[in-house]
């Protein structure tokens, strides 16, 4: 045997072996991969049944975030949405924008069960309403209330997509407290942002952790097709739990309010306040006479944390000040004159959206983030 034929045999085996390893190896990351994916299909056949569909008929549709198509009656059209229930007696979340200008609303379980929907209340700010159907021992979803979701996290939207009842889909958190002002510059809720293919019909669903819980109730996307582009926003549970009991108790929704114009701090403005990075909501003006100026604030304020929660960017301002119920005691903790210091005052009520002055003067958000 020649010298070429021992050192061929001897490349023969080293190869075989090596094959045989990254077969191996393979195999090894295919079913560890496998084991680490989680097993969805437990989860859908348990909360499915608590999720509902939601059909609205009205003369004119004014929101494009469910489907809605003519029905060749005249004005009168049709519209989809999604929604679930909450109480084995019949109340039903859902968004403010599938029900809104609704003459008839009708929930259909996916048992295929039809009700008839009595709206208890709606709120146009946190986009969220309440309905209830006559019936008892219905199956019911859970508000989270750890509000312990990061991001990361694997979460599973259950809703009826153009009109397609029941369909299935997940993702990840992709980031919390997302600001989206509306289109009244209003800003008061710190929506979660997944990758969860969210279309029009999914409006007003729920939005699963792996425990089964409702961490969210799905409510926009950003699309510039009219379908997922893989930016969908849901409605913290912390929002609807204190939405859901106000408009259970009272049929509308109130809101803690300052009574100040904040803007968003960068680089050269927080230098000029002798701050070491931009932190937290610059006070650019207080309403004269307002909860703020009963309390003290001034214009050039920094406020930076509200009831013991960090204020980072201007935004984080209203979501921590419309979850407080008007006449109670907050702190504040701001930067004035370049020195820290601690404020406490009384909140006030949200003036209704249709007062100029609150237009003019409410906390108003900052960008996008």
């Amino acid at each position: 045997m020649t010298n070429i034929d021992v050192l061929y045999k001897r490349i023969k085996r080293k190869l075989g072996f090596c094959s045989i390893l990254l077969i191996v190896q393979i195999v090894f990351l295919h079913s560890a991969s496998a084991r680490e994916m989680p097993d969805f299909s437990i989860l859908v056949e348990k909360l499915s049944p608590a999720v509902v569909k939601i059909q609205v008929e009205s003369s004119v549709v004014r929101h494009a975030h469910h489907q809605a198509w003519p029905t060749g009656d005249g004005p009168l059209q049709m519209g989809l949405g999604s929604g679930f229930i909450i109480e084995s007696d019949g109340y039903v979340l859902t968004n403010h924008h599938v029900i809104s200008g609704a003459d008839k609303i009708t929930v259909r379980l996916n048992d295929r069960r039809e009700f008839d929907a009595e709206l208890i209340g709606s709120d146009v700010r946190s986009d969220l309403a309440l309905l209830k159907v006559r019936a008892e021992g219905l199956p019911t979803l859970h508000l989270d209330r750890d509000d312990n979701l990061k991001v990361g996290e694997w979460v599973l939207a259950i809703g009826s997509p153009f009109g397609l009842d029941y369909s299935v889909s997940q993702g990840i958190v992709s980031a919390m407290g997302r600001s989206l002002p509306s289109s009244q510059n209003e800003n008061y809720v710190p929506f979660i942002q997944t990758d969860v293919a969210i279309n029009p019909g999914n409006s007003g669903g729920p939005l699963f952790d792996l425990d089964g819980n409702v961490v969210g109730i799905n409510s926009q996307i950003f699309t510039q097709s009219g379908g997922s582009m893989g930016l969908s926003f849901a409605i913290p549970a912390s929002v609807a739990r204190n939405v859901v009991a106000q408009l259970k108790e009272h049929g509308v929704v109130s809101r803690g309010w300052l009574g100040v114009s904040v803007q968003e701090l960068d680089k050269q403005l927080a230098a000029s306040f002798g701050l070491g990075k931009p932190e937290g909501a610059l006070v650019a003006q207080v309403l004269p006479g307002g909860p703020a100026d009963k309390g003290g604030i001034l214009a050039g304020d920094i406020i930076t944390a509200f009831n013991g929660k960090p204020i980072l960017f201007s935004s984080d301002l209203p979501h921590q000040v419309g979850l407080v119920a008007p006449g109670t005691a907050a702190k504040l903790l701001l930067v004035r004159n370049g020195r820290q210091a601690e404020i406490e005052l009384k909140v006030g009520e949200l003036p209704d959206r249709d007062q100029p002055q609150a237009r003019r003067i409410g906390v108003s958000p900052g960008r996008i983030r």
